[in-house]
């Protein structure tokens, strides 16, 4: 039986177990996902020794960006972002290969793409964490400019806060949440942006999908902006992972 799974720490809200073992079942394929969840990323060496049946790995938070020095070889897209969300294992007469790809920059390009307009031209990105990366080369390869915000102090190509002022935000009609402010159980939290100068322009993405409509959204909405949660993006990013590790996508 072929074996998947997810490194990262913590793992009890992971989506992927379920998904996987899902798509398994209901299709018929002879394999099962399992979670491994490991204090210190240098835990994924024995991890694929010790598991031989193991064909492929997503990677989840600490460790998107962690997981590169073991790689042997990364996509033109996680070399890019410099981060990994999905690893192929190939095994050779027991010689091992690892390459990393970054599957989250397809599905968040594959959701938001539909919803964008001529006036989407501009895009604030709400954190800079491996998720943000990924975001940035996303909108970057569909021709939108994009700027970071983050709470950290402003170096280029970053804005703090308190820097989002009227005219920053009516010139941004993107607006992307790469941060964890607003995901369950602190769903009364949102991003400390200026809602108040959003408009029927602007689109609200958050990465986030539990609950269904964070408050960031929910702000975003009640000005008339468009919005959207990341569960779609989840969806995308796992079928592409797939397709990866069985050889289908490069």
């Amino acid at each position: 039986m072929d074996q998947y799974g997810l490194i990262g720490n913590p793992l009890k809200h992971s989506f992927s177990q379920g998904f996987f073992n899902d798509k398994f079942r209901e299709e018929n394929i002879d394999a099962q996902y399992i979670n491994f969840e490991i204090p210190f990323i240098r835990e994924v060496t024995s991890i694929i020794k010790n598991n031989p049946s193991l064909k492929g790995l997503n990677v989840t938070i600490p460790y998107k960006e962690q997981i590169i020095p073991f790689l042997d070889r990364l996509s033109e897209n996680a070399r890019l972002i410099g981060a990994v969300n999905v690893i192929k294992i190939d095994r050779n007469k027991g010689k091992i290969k690892l390459t990393g790809f970054n599957s989250d920059i397809i599905g968040f390009k594959e959701s938001i793409e539909p919803l964008l307009q001529a006036h989407h031209k501009q895009a604030l990105i709400l954190g800079t964490g491996g998720a943000a990366k990924a975001v940035y080369y996303g909108l970057k390869q569909l021709g939108i400019v994009t700027t970071y915000v983050s709470r950290a102090k402003k170096s280029v190509n970053i804005l703090n806060y308190e820097d989002l002022s009227k005219e920053i935000i009516e010139a941004n009609t993107i607006i992307v949440n790469c941060t964890p402010i607003g995901m369950w159980p602190k769903v009364d939290e949102s991003p400390n942006i200026p809602y108040q100068w959003l408009n029927e322009q602007h689109l609200l993405y958050d990465l986030l999908y539990n609950p269904d409509v964070t408050l960031f959204m929910k702000k975003g909405a009640g000005q008339g902006a468009t919005v959207k949660n990341g569960l779609e993006m989840l969806l995308l990013q796992a079928f592409a992972g797939w397709e990866f590790w069985q050889g289908t996508r490069k």
